[in-house]
């Protein structure tokens, strides 16, 4: 037996290692998802697909509890695929492998996948039980959360039959969540210009590697490195005086994770080796002073690599490098109506070149609709000023709080009567779907919560166990109370 398959509650653990074996990065979630519904087919469950991807999986109510009001469990079956740099995970192909440390579940060098696949694995064991007793039930499964919300963006109206929606993607216990940021990505995009690198020139490049990383939602507001700003400071203070030409910016890979890496290819002349070795030396001192216990494992190294044929432009470098300096990053207002929240975010992902452009990719959030479209529109515009193309993309909705809630009163009362004490009810800085679910379901009663999962979108993510079981005894307390129609 695996650690996994000692932990409880064994039905809701069972299920996920089932959900850890087979592979389900955003976008290659389909194998997870019909595995699933094969699951409650065998149970006779009635099963949908809908036009987008989505499952939807439907069950009777237990004897005695037909008169409850219908409940959704809703999750998202796609996971952010990260790992550190010297693991040769295959995501699309191998199975997460996950250990017991301590009070926590984690995985061994990569994301685990804990976002969402505990809420899909508890939401699932409910709906393949036999003893649980529940009124008229659906479990929605959607597809592709982590990257374009795709899922929720497709569900169509007249599918789901339910008066209420708990989404089951919240990642500390004893809170619940009542309301969202809602999103959008501005992807930037400057035409290359190149010319030959000099003859006499050697290749290095600058590894930024060993940040925390982390959500870009959850995590935006603890002051951690983003590894693109970081070398882009480096280059922007001492590559002129060294003589660094630029050949590739390689940094970050999910617009909604904060980069914990970025690998950028130069040429300089041989003469300024030895300045830049120095140099590069005295930059990561500093940056571990300035970071002090938040990044305690920065690295920033020089690695000898082949001379690249070409460089960028010195005018196209030092106007790059300008204005991902002037790109806001991070916190960009904090909430007036919910103490401590951030209200407006953003996140500098992704920079890439090819032989055509770089690209910029950022994730913007904000609790505000208005204030979103404005950071999108301030990001655009300062790569516009360099002659890049833009565009925003995906944009989604917040979930805005429902102060006549009934299914919240209800949990609330649940968990007193549980534990003792009254949760947490607060909003997230981060892309719940259930701003986009109430799209065609406006009549929905939605609330969020889960068990209490840490360093989620970074291989740091782990779970803890503990809190699984107090999850699951308060999903199934929650479902047995569902207030009559």
């Amino acid at each position: 037996m695996s650690q996994i398959d000692t932990l409880k509650p064994r039905q809701v653990w069972s299920l996920f290692k089932h959900i850890c074996d087979i592979p389900h990065p955003s976008k290659h979630e389909i194998k997870l998802r019909d595995h699933i519904k094969e699951l409650c087919d065998a149970k006779d469950l009635h099963t949908i697909i809908d036009k987008t991807g989505n499952l939807i999986v439907k069950k009777s109510a237990t004897k005695g509890m037909e008169n409850r009001l219908g409940v959704v469990m809703q999750g998202h079956v796609d996971m952010v695929p990260q790992k550190n740099a010297d693991s040769d995970h295959n995501f699309v192909t191998d199975p997460i492998t996950t250990y017991v440390d301590g009070d926590w579940l984690k995985a061994q060098g990569t994301t685990l996948g804990s976002d969402n696949g505990l809420g899909v694995a508890a939401g699932l064991a409910v709906m393949l039980s036999d003893d649980i007793p529940h009124g008229p039930l659906e479990l929605l499964c959607t597809i592709e959360e982590e990257t374009s919300m795709k899922g929720a963006f497709g569900l169509e109206a007249g599918i789901l039959t339910s008066d209420i929606l708990m989404n089951l993607d919240t990642e500390d216990e004893g809170e619940l969540y009542v309301g969202c940021a809602g999103g959008a990505d501005i992807v930037a995009k400057i035409p290359l210009k190149t010319i030959p690198t000099p003859h006499d020139s050697i290749g290095f490049e600058i590894a930024v590697t060993g940040l925390r990383g982390g959500h870009s939602g959850l995590d935006i507001d603890q002051g951690r490195a983003n590894a693109n700003q970081l070398v882009n400071r480096f280059l922007l203070t001492h590559a002129e005086a060294l003589g660094v030409a630029v050949a590739q910016f390689n940094g970050g890979t999910l617009r909604n994770a904060i980069p914990r890496e970025s690998f950028t290819l130069i040429a300089i002349a041989p003469s300024n080796r030895q300045a830049l070795e120095s140099t590069i030396k005295d930059f990561e001192s500093l940056m571990r002073q300035e970071y002090g216990k938040t990044e305690p494992n920065l690295s920033i190294k020089l690695i000898q690599k082949e001379v690249p044929s070409k460089i960028f432009t010195k005018d196209l470098q030092h106007q790059f490098c300008l204005a991902v300096a002037a790109c806001v990053n991070g916190v960009i207002r904090m909430s007036d109506q919910f103490e401590g929240i951030v209200e407006t975010s953003n996140n500098l992902g992704i920079v890439k070149s090819n032989h055509q452009y770089i690209e910029v990719v950022s994730l913007a959030r904000s609790l505000v609709n208005s204030a979103r479209d404005y950071a999108c529109r301030s990001i655009a515009a300062t790569f516009e000023l360099i002659g890049a193309e833009t565009q925003i993309e995906g944009a989604y909705p917040g979930w805005k709080p429902n102060p006549d809630s009934a299914i919240l009163n209800t949990m609330i009362e649940a968990y007193e009567n549980l534990f003792g004490k009254k949760p947490a009810v607060k909003v997230i800085h981060a892309g719940l779907e259930c701003g986009l679910l109430g799209e065609p379901y406006p009549n929905l009663d939605m609330i969020s919560f889960g068990p209490t999962i840490k360093g989620a979108h970074s291989p740091d993510e782990r779970a803890h166990i503990a809190s699984v079981q107090k999850f699951w005894d308060y999903l199934l307390y929650s479902l047995k109370n569902i207030p009559h129609r």
